[in-house]
């Protein structure tokens, strides 16, 4: 009763932001209706200053970074929001209001267990970026040189989390769990999306951006993923200097991958930097399993020969390889218009519940999919094909699955950015060929023959534990040490154990056969 009370209140002060800002038009265009936008344009009538897209960016400010990482979301979306409104929000992505000076050098120096002056031979007072986690401060260290020489400068960015962060999510993620488990228990219809499991989720990424050192990880890996391909920058981690609440990495440089004039101005071929960028998110989705997860334009840079310029990695998106061979089956069943294979797939994946009619689902698929197979490429918009299908996991139950919520997020972020460039040209159609090679690759027969090998030597390398403990579950039936509970077992059930042993053994044997001659 506490918790909903002070859940209560703060909903209650949340209404009081949106009224002061007003921004009631920002929220119609976003779809809201009914009595919570007429309450709105009652509460915020004629309060505030701007256009609506700016009064709304300005609450989602005053509310908090959680609220803050909602508009950056929204800012991507002009296809949605109109390009006024995406355009408002889109300053949320790297003009939130610093915090001091000193507050930063406070943390640093609470984090490393040093002077500043001592670990960096010059900070800048004024950062290079704010963000509604942290903020980016340039600087430089002194690389010792050989005896008699004066020390190089190494030029560093400094990224350090906002003081009380943890405390400010921590009470939206209370928020919104308490808001999540209110909306499954009154909310049937809604159960389905998983709002407890999405907000779960969000938790967890929230839980990695917090320990900078996480970030520091991800670098590192991608970092490797790339090894030795140019087309794709990221900075380069000093351990040295690198804490839980401070992350210092070498500088990069370059123009917003989204300020077309900028590219334009600087001789760069835009198409090729949209291609560039289609073959790394193809990359590091299909290839790698995991992919940089906050990619909006204030992330995302190209520098002078084209090269893609990532920051900010602390949110990585991951996918297994299970799901992502689902992925290809189902491009695979969509390409070649099997849509009653496309729809087996998704029930062997446990997407569609099983009570649910094949048949019309797939059948659904297809008033989805028919519309689009024969058009160019460069005519789709995935991110409403995105949309369509999920009105149809409205209408038949289909769970959410959270593992692809950020996938899809990217996914959309990519295309606004390559609509803003080319609107003439899909991304998609620039990566076309790219998956069509790997769903071969993964696909076809002779993959699948590596991959059952791959799984008999799985098998094949648990043998002797299995059998070792089978030997062992055996020999304690014999001296009666193995029983269940409250049960008694005599000579003819000790034989009947034996038996069932090597029933057992017959079962793991045939199963070693199948994965062979599959």
């Amino acid at each position: 009763m506490l918790l909903s009370l002070r859940m209560l209140a703060r909903l209650a002060g949340i209404v009081r932001v949106l009224a002061r800002h007003d921004p009631a038009a920002a929220f119609e265009i976003l779809g809201l209706r009914g009595l919570p936008l007429w309450l709105l344009q009652r509460l915020g009538r004629g309060r505030g200053r701007g256009r609506a897209g700016e009064r709304l960016a300005q609450a989602l400010t005053e509310l908090g970074p959680s609220f803050v990482k909602l508009g950056q979301s929204l800012s991507t979306r002009a296809d949605l929001l109109g390009e006024e409104l995406a355009a408002d929000l889109s300053a949320l992505q790297d003009q939130i209001p610093p915090f001091p000076f000193a507050a930063a050098k406070a943390v640093l120096e609470a984090e490393l267990g040093a002077a500043s002056e001592i670990l960096f031979a010059m900070l800048e007072p004024q950062p290079v970026s704010a963000a509604s986690i942290a903020q980016v401060h340039l600087g430089q260290v002194a690389e010792p040189g050989a005896e008699g020489e004066v020390p190089a400068l190494r030029p560093v960015a400094v990224k350090i989390l906002r003081p009380g962060i943890e405390r400010a999510f921590e009470r939206d993620l209370r928020l919104f769990f308490w808001l999540a488990r209110l909306a499954e228990r009154t909310q049937p219809r809604l159960r389905r999306l998983k709002p407890v499991a999405i907000v779960q989720l969000f938790a967890d990424q929230i839980a990695l951006e917090m320990d900078l050192r996480y970030e520091a990880a991800g670098l590192c890996e991608i970092a490797e993923h790339f090894e030795g391909d140019d087309s794709y920058l990221v900075p380069a981690v000093d351990w040295r200097r690198t804490a839980r609440r401070v992350l210092t990495m070498s500088q990069v440089n370059g123009i917003p991958i989204d300020d077309r004039k900028a590219l334009l101005e600087s001789g760069l071929d835009l198409a090729e930097v949209l291609r560039t960028a289609a073959t790394i998110f193809f990359k590091q989705v299909f290839r790698d399993g995991v992919f940089h997860g906050d990619q909006h334009p204030g992330n995302m840079m190209i520098d002078p020969e084209g090269r893609v310029v990532a920051v900010d990695f602390g949110i990585l998106g991951r996918l297994d390889r299970e799901t992502r061979l689902v992925l290809a089956d189902m491009m695979i069943a969509t390409l070649s218009r099997d849509y009653r294979r496309l729809a087996e797939i998704q029930v062997q994946a446990g997407y569609l519940p099983g009570d649910r009619s094949l048949d019309i689902f797939a059948q659904a698929l297809r008033s989805v999919c028919e519309p689009i197979v024969d058009r160019p490429l460069q005519e789709i918009s995935f991110a409403k094909l995105l949309a369509q299908l999920f009105q149809l996991t409205e209408s038949f139950a289909m769970p959410v699955q959270p593992q692809l919520l950020l996938l899809q997020k990217n996914m959309m972020m990519a295309e606004g950015v390559s609509r803003s460039l080319c609107p003439d040209l899909n991304i998609w159609a620039l990566a076309q060929p790219l998956i069509e090679d790997w769903i071969v690759m993964y696909r076809s027969p002779a993959a699948r023959l590596a991959e059952n090998g791959r799984n008999l030597n799985r098998l094949l390398a648990r043998g002797p534990q299995f059998l070792s403990d089978l030997e062992a579950i055996a020999g304690e039936m014999r001296r009666g040490g193995l029983r269940l509970q409250g049960s008694r077992q005599d000579p003819a059930d000790a034989w009947a154990t034996r038996r069932m042993a090597q029933l057992a053994l017959l079962v793991a044997l045939f199963a070693l056969l199948v994965v062979l001659f599959d």
